[in-house]
Order: C-alpha cells, then structure tokens, then sequence
C-alpha cells in the first residue's frame, strides 16, 4: 500500500519534474542531506523514499559518488583478462577511491573498457590511455567500431532512406489498431528481451483497458554483459525502435513513450535524444510525446516491474504479479512494455506484412535475431541472423572462428546457459533449441570461455554478480546468491570442499522461492557447469 500511495504522488509531477531523475541529479552533484530532505518534501513524500532509492544504485549511493572512472567488469572482459591490467594503468591518473566498476558498458568486442567523463572507452596500454585521460574538457564517445553483417532479409540492419517517408507508413493504421494487432500477430513477434513472449499480446491486453492515460515503456537497460545489440540498434537505428513505440501507442491509446537506457550506454542516450529531437523538428509524430531516462547502474531494472518502480522513483525492487503492467504498470497505468529489439521489428512487419515476418526463421521462432560475437572472435560484431540458423555457421562463417582455444561459451547473459563447444553443433539460434537442450537464448550475447579460463572462478563470479545486483526483495536470492559466492571462494582458498547435497539445495531454492529471473536463473548456467566440466569442478566438491 506504502507504494501505491507514492506511486501516486509520483504521478502528479509525472514525467516533466521526474522523481527518479531529480533523485540522480542530486546524487552526482553531491548535494547536501537538506536537499534531499527538500526534494522529498516537494513531493510530498517521507526522507527515507528518497534516501533508499539513492543508496540503490552504483552510481548514485554515497560510497560512490567520488568516482572518476568505472573499470567495466563485465563477464566479456574478465574472461578477455583485460582489466587488471587496465587497472593498473589507471593507479597513475587516479587515487585508488576515484576508481569504481560499471557492470558492462558494451565495449564486449574489444574489451579493456572503461567509463569516463560520460563517454566509454577501450585502451590497451598506457600510450593509449594518453591520449584520452590528460584532456577531460575535449574527451568524447570513441568510436564504438564492430562487424556489422547478415544472412537473410536485413530487417534490423537495413538503412532507413528518408526518414520522412519511414514515418509516414503509421498514417495507414492511425484508426486501425486492430490491422496493428493482426499483422503482429500474424507475424508470431517474441520479445527479444529474453523471454519471448508474444508481442501482440500485450498490445492486445492494453487496447482493452479503459484508461485515460496509458504508457509505452521501452526497456532499454541492456544490462547482460557480452550484449552489445540493443545499443548497436540505439546508436545506429534510433528510428527503428523510436517508429515501433509510436505506432505502439497508436494502437492501444498511449501519447508517450518512455524508454529507460542504461546509464552506462551514454552514446545511446545522446543518439536517441538527438533522433527525438529530429521528430520533434519535422513535426512527423503529432502531439505523440518521448522521454529518455537514464538508468543509474543497476541490472535488475532490466526486469520489468522493477524497472517501472525505478521510473516512478521507488527502489528498483521486483514487484509480485498479477496484477501485470498491462493492467497495472508505470504510475499505476496500463503499459505497453517491452525492449529494444523488439520495437524495431515494427516497421518492417507493417510494410511487408506479418506473414513476410512469420515466413523467416521457425514455426515457433519467426524472424531474425541480432547477435552480439565477443573479442574471442576473428571478426567480433553484431550480426543480423534468421533463426534457426545453426551455431556453428554463425561462429565459423560470421565469426570466423576463434582467436584461441574456446572451451565453453556462456549464450544469453549471466542467467543464461554454458554452453560447452562440442554442443555447438547440435544447437540452432532460436528458442526451442536452446531451451531444450538446457540453455537460453536471451539477448543472443555470446560470451567465450577460454580454455585456460578457471570454471569454478566463472561460478563464483556470477553469483557474485547475482549477490551484488539483487533488489534484496526476496530471501532466496539476496542470501542465496551471497552464500553461494562464499562458497565457491572458499573452496579456491582454504582447504574445503563443497558439500554437494547442500549446494545443491541451495540452488534449488533460489530456482524456485526467487521472485524474479535474477535469482531464479542463476542456477541453470551453474548446473550446466556441473554437468559438463565435472572433472574440472569435481575437486571443489565432496562425492557425495
């Protein structure tokens, strides 16, 4: 009830004096306890809502602020062995206090990355690091170069000609939202965020809703290290996923459009402000209404109710459902939420028609899929590829096979699968397949797991990802990751072992008791690694 009712002192400042944002602006300018004690009282709100919202994120708690520099220290660049090094370089510019970590800032390709001066950075060695740090004032986004390419109907890859005549394909389903609904439909869109709902579904459910205010959310906090595609499609492709969201609102009734990026995206956030403006100029979106809010380091606003909380300046905490944001979303209103990629399909299905969309890929599986190919890789990139194309074509003709000797890759994020490299060849790039073989598909990041890589080391750092990123909502994730990760450590440091039964148990609690995916995935890569590398992991554990 607490957060109902600030839910709804939330919405009547709504968007235009944002709470969330007010919270962050504070937060890294340092302000005083009387400003935020200020804030709180503007918004007619208890000190403490906004006191734990602030101490939630990475870079806005107050052990933070005083950061510099963020050293990624996402799963691409541990297992690439990059930023020890990197730090190191880093002890000759900064005090040891001045430097933090982001999750991942999606430089996944060439790894050595870093987040500086609101830009993101790859340096390998000291002369390189010289000619970004000495010169704040003129430091700016490096050039976030990969492979781009394609084996089928390039639908999310393709270049948009003239943005004028692109948007004016929404004049034709304007009083149309059921001819919206259908060709959707009829295209059998998944979400690309992961869980491959289908899409028309939710458009469906908010059309019903009788509301006077209704929302399109865009979840674009990318958070799952080695997944760099929802910001190629930000920085290359603002439109695309800008025209899906406006004939989104369309349909179901929704003036605005929210899309919540990554902080640590900050080139996404300037390319798709500077693309909004460009609608704006053009007058090509009517009275229809976007806003980008910057996320502040956190990965589990990336699931949906807690990215909503987030948005209304709540602690980013996992909200229990039913109800769902299509009855009940952002401020309490009916919303249409989903992710990047899946908003950028939009325009292509309306234009070429659902069954063109429905014929690509797999019965269950329509359409493409962007994959994002780590520094592992001859040819890292992203890549646009129809599914139920097989792993292998994807990795040795795309990817051009392998710098080094790979021995596992973790595909869908830090809850998705490993993935030992002899499967490879039995698994195709959509859902069905990977699922049942006891993996995921996700964002269709592709982490390598080098062969002189520790797998007990790849364990114990994600559930010390998990550990770290948990709302704490729940119990079985905010201590089952922790006990996890003291576990594993253990068992490198002393002289112990595992006992199997109960890490086992452990496991099956947080697969089952946990809220939200985060804790509730986390054991599916854990278990693919006990089942496939037992000789490796066997010493860590007892036999029983």
């Amino acid at each position: 009830m607490a957060n109902k009712n600030i839910r709804s002192l939330s919405f009547r400042k709504e968007l235009k004096d944002n709470l969330f944002e007010n919270i962050a602006n504070l937060s890294l300018k340092n302000a005083s306890k009387e400003d935020f004690q200020e804030l709180a009282k503007r918004f007619l709100i208890d000190d403490s809502v906004v006191v734990g919202t602030a101490s939630f994120y990475d870079f806005t708690r107050e052990e933070n602020r005083n950061k510099k520099i963020h050293i990624c220290s996402g799963t691409a660049c541990m297992t690439a062995k990059t930023q020890d090094n990197l730090y190191k370089n880093l002890d000759n510019y900064f005090a040891k206090d001045e430097i933090g970590h982001a999750a991942c800032v999606g430089r996944c390709h060439t790894n050595n990355a870093f987040m500086y001066n609101g830009n993101t950075y790859s340096a390998s060695s000291p002369d390189e690091l010289e000619q970004i740090l000495p010169s704040p004032a003129q430091s700016r986004n490096q050039e976030n170069d990969y492979n781009i390419g394609y084996n089928t109907t390039p639908i999310l890859t393709s270049k948009i000609e003239n943005i004028t005549s692109f948007y004016s394909l929404a004049k034709n389903f304007k009083t149309n939202p059921q001819q919206v609904i259908q060709e959707v439909k009829a295209s059998n869109l998944r979400g690309r965020g992961g869980a491959g709902f289908p899409f028309w579904f939710k458009l469906d459910a908010v059309l019903k809703e009788i509301n006077t205010q209704k929302y399109i959310v865009c979840n674009a906090d990318e958070g799952d290290p080695g997944a760099y595609s929802d910001m190629y499609l930000m920085e290359h492709q603002p439109h695309k996923v800008l025209f899906g969201m406006y004939v989104a609102g369309l349909t179901v009734g929704a003036n605005t459009g929210i899309l919540y990026i990554r902080g640590e995206y900050p080139d996404s956030i300037k390319k798709v402000n500077e693309a909004i403006i460009e609608l704006q100029e053009k007058n090509l979106i009517g009275d229809f209404k976007f806003k980008v809010i910057p996320g502040q380091g956190s990965y589990v606003c990336g699931e949906e109710t807690a990215l909503l909380n987030s948005i209304e300046g709540l602690r980013p905490e996992v909200r229990v459902r039913p109800p769902y944001p299509a009855q009940y979303g952002l401020f309490g209103k009916p919303t249409v939420l989903s992710n990047v990629e899946t908003f950028a399909n939009i325009h292509w299905i309306l234009e070429n028609g659902g069954d063109a969309f429905a014929s690509l890929g797999t019965k269950q599986s329509a359409g493409t899929k962007l994959v994002s190919l780590d520094g592992f890789f001859n040819k890292p990139g992203i890549y646009e590829i129809e599914m139920g194309t097989d792993l292998h074509t994807v990795f040795h003709e795309f990817g051009n096979g392998f710098k080094e000797d790979i021995k596992a890759f973790q595909i869908g994020g830090p809850l998705g699968g490993i993935v030992p490299i002899h499967k490879i060849g039995d698994l195709t790039l959509d859902f069905e397949s990977l699922n049942s073989n006891g993996f995921l598909l996700g964002h269709a990041s592709i982490v390598s797991i080098p062969s002189n890589f520790p797998m007990i080391k790849f364990l114990e750092h994600l559930m010390e990802f998990t550990a770290d990123e948990s709302c704490g909502k729940c119990y079985p994730c905010r201590i089952g990751s922790f006990r996890g990760m003291e576990m594993l450590q253990k068992a490198q440091n002393d002289d112990y072992k595992i006992d199997r039964i109960l890490f086992d148990d452990l496991l099956e609690t947080l697969e089952i008791g946990s809220l939200c995916a985060l804790g509730g995935g986390i054991p599916l890569p854990i278990k693919n690694a006990l089942q496939y590398f037992n000789e490796e992991l066997q010493h860590y554990f007892t036999s029983n």
